[in-house]
C-alpha cells in the first residue's frame, strides 16, 4: 500500500504557531503603545508634581514693592534655588515671572510668555496649568502657577512658568517600555515552545500510524488500527478504513474476474482448437467443421461479453454522480423488438403491457437487466408456449415481471441461480446472465425474485420480477 507524498503541504504545528502568534503579537503590539503612553502619562503626572513645586517654591520669593499704582512685582530668584528640584544632571530646568502686568520680572528672557488659559477643572488645588512646548530647539514640559502676591503697599497676581526638558521623562517611559517586551517577548517564547511540544506529543500517533502504513507491503488492505489516535484522529482513521474497504473489494473483484475468466474462456478455447485441428486433418466436412466453429465462437462471444457486462456492473456499483432518468417501458419495448425474431421463432404466445416508469440508471444497465431476463424466458419456454411482460408502477416502485411457461425450478435451483457460472439443468448459456442481472439489481437498490407458477398443485412457468425504486422526473 502506497502513501501519496506530502511535499507542497504546511504543517500543522506552523499552522498552529502562525495562527496563535499572528493574533497575541498584534495584542502585544497594541498593549506595548498603550502602555508606552500610559507610562510617559505616568512620568508626566509625577514630574508634574515637581515642576508645581518647583513653582510654589518661587512664588514664595516674591515681593511687592511701591504703592499704589506704582507697585511692582520684585523677584529674588536664583537659579540655585532650582537645583535641589532637578531629578539629575540629564534634564534641565527654566524658568520666568512675570510681573502683574504681564512684564518680565525674572527668569529667561527668551522663554516665552504665558497666553493660554486654565483648566476648568485640575487636579490640584491652585490655579495652574501644565502644556507641552519647545525652548531652544528642546521639548519641554511647562508647569504655569498664578500666584496671589501681596504687600503693605499692594498686591496682584504673578505669573510662574517653571519648564523642564524631557530626558529624564522618556528614559523613564523607555525603561518600563523595554522591561515590559522583555516579558512580553518570554511570553512569545513559552507560547512557542508551548506549541511546538503540544503538537509533537498530539501528532505522535499519526507519525505513528504513518510508519505502520510506510511499512506494510503493497497487497496489505488490513484495516488500520490507531487505538491511541485522539478522537479527532478518528474520523481520518474511518475514512482511511473505508477507502481501504473499497480498494480491497476492487482487488478481490479483480482477482475473480481474472480467475473467472481464465477458467470460463479456457474450455470454448481449447474446443474452438480441437474443431480447427479437426477441419485442417479433413475428419469433418468443411461446411460442418465451420458450423461447430460458428457455434463455439457465438458461445466463447457470448461469455466473453457477458463477463465484461458483469465488470461493468461493478464499476457501476462504483459510480459517485448520480445517473441519468430513463423510462423502463421504452427499455423493455425496445428490448422486446430486439428479440422479437427470437420469439417469433420459438412461435410464443407473447404479450407484453407496460406504464410509464422512470428509473435513475443507465440505459445499458436497464437493457442487460430487462434482456437477460427476457432471453431467459424465451430459452427455456417450449414451442408456443405462453410468454408474458408486465410492467406496473405505484407511488414509489416499478415492477417488472417476466412469466413463461417453462418447467420452474427447485428451490435448490433458485438459490444458486444468481451466483456466477451457475446455470438450470438445461445447460444452455454461461451462467451468467442471473448473476448479471442481480448485480444491476442491487447498484440500482431494487429486489428480484424468481416464483414458480402454480396451477393444480402443478408447476406451469416460472416468474421472474424485478423491483426497482422510481425517480422523480418532474424535472426532467
Amino acid at each position: 500500500m502506497r502513501v501519496l507524498s506530502r511535499g507542497g503541504h504546511t504543517s500543522l504545528r506552523r499552522r498552529l504557531v502562525i495562527g496563535i502568534l499572528l493574533p497575541v503579537i498584534a495584542l502585544i503590539a497594541f498593549n506595548t503603545v498603550s502602555l508606552y503612553r500610559q507610562a510617559l502619562q505616568a512620568a508626566d503626572t509625577a514630574y508634574d508634581r515637581t515642576l508645581l513645586a518647583s513653582a510654589k517654591s518661587i512664588g514664595e520669593l516674591l515681593e511687592v514693592s511701591g504703592s499704589g499704582a506704582d507697585a511692582r512685582l520684585r523677584a529674588t530668584v536664583l537659579y540655585s534655588a532650582l537645583e535641589p528640584f532637578e531629578a539629575d544632571n540629564r534634564s534641565r530646568l527654566f524658568y520666568r515671572v512675570s510681573g502683574f502686568q504681564g512684564e518680565m520680572v525674572s527668569g529667561f528672557d527668551d522663554f516665552p510668555a504665558w497666553r493660554g488659559q486654565l483648566p476648568t477643572q485640575g487636579p490640584y488645588a491652585a490655579l495652574v496649568d501644565f502644556y507641552d512646548d519647545s525652548y531652544r530647539g528642546l521639548p519641554v514640559r511647562v508647569a504655569v502657577l498664578l500666584q496671589p502676591v501681596a504687600g503693605a503697599g499692594g498686591q496682584g497676581i504673578a505669573t510662574i512658568q517653571v519648564a523642564e526638558t524631557l530626558e529624564l521623562r522618556q528614559t523613564l517611559a523607555r525603561k518600563i517600555l523595554v522591561e515590559t517586551l522583555w516579558r512580553q517577548a518570554l511570553l512569545v517564547i513559552v507560547i512557542v515552545v508551548v506549541v511546538v511540544l503540544v503538537v509533537q506529543r498530539a501528532t505522535r500517533p499519526v507519525r505513528r500510524l504513518s510508519a505502520q502504513l510506510l511499512a506494510r507491503g503493497e497487497d496489505d488492505l488490513a484495516p488500520v488500527e490507531a487505538p491511541d489516535a485522539p478522537r479527532e484522529w478518528l474520523p481520518l482513521v474511518e475514512a482511511t478504513n473505508q477507502v481501504v474497504a473499497k480498494l480491497r473489494h476492487l482487488l478481490e473483484h479483480q482477482k475473480r474476474f481474472v480467475r473467472d475468466a481464465s477458467h470460463q474462456l479456457k474450455t470454448p478455447l481449447a474446443v474452438l482448437k480441437t474443431q480447427v485441428q479437426s477441419a485442417l486433418h479433413g475428419d469433418v466436412e468443411p461446411m460442418l467443421a465451420l458450423r461447430e466453429i460458428n457455434t463455439t465462437v457465438e458461445r466463447a462471444t457470448q461469455l466473453a461479453n457477458q463477463m465484461l457486462a458483469l465488470a461493468k456492473v461493478e464499476q457501476l456499483r462504483q459510480q459517485l454522480e448520480p445517473a441519468p432518468i430513463q423510462d423502463w417501458a421504452q427499455v423493455t419495448r425496445a428490448v422486446a423488438l430486439d428479440l422479437s425474431a427470437l420469439i417469433a421463432e420459438s412461435q410464443l404466445d407473447f404479450d407484453i403491457a407496460t406504464v410509464h416508469a422512470p428509473i435513475r440508471s443507465y440505459e445499458w444497465a436497464l437493457r442487460e437487466l430487462t434482456r437477460n431476463l427476457l432471453h431467459n424466458a424465451v430459452q427455456h419456454s417450449p414451442e408456443q408456449g405462453r410468454l408474458n411482460i408486465a410492467l406496473v408502477a405505484d407511488a414509489n416502485y416499478a415492477a417488472l415481471t417476466i412469466s413463461d411457461s417453462g418447467p420452474g425450478l427447485s428451490d435448490a435451483q433458485r438459490d444458486k441461480l444468481f451466483l456466477p457460472f451457475a446455470a438450470g439443468e438445461k445447460r444452455q448459456g454461461s451462467g451468467l446472465g442471473l448473476a448479471i442481472c442481480h448485480e444491476i439489481v442491487l447498484s440500482l437498490g431494487g429486489s428480484i425474485s424468481l416464483d414458480n407458477l402454480v396451477r393444480g398443485g402443478r408447476v406451469t412457468g416460472l416468474a421472474a420480477t424485478v423491483r426497482l425504486p422510481l425517480a422523480d422526473d418532474r424535472g426532467q
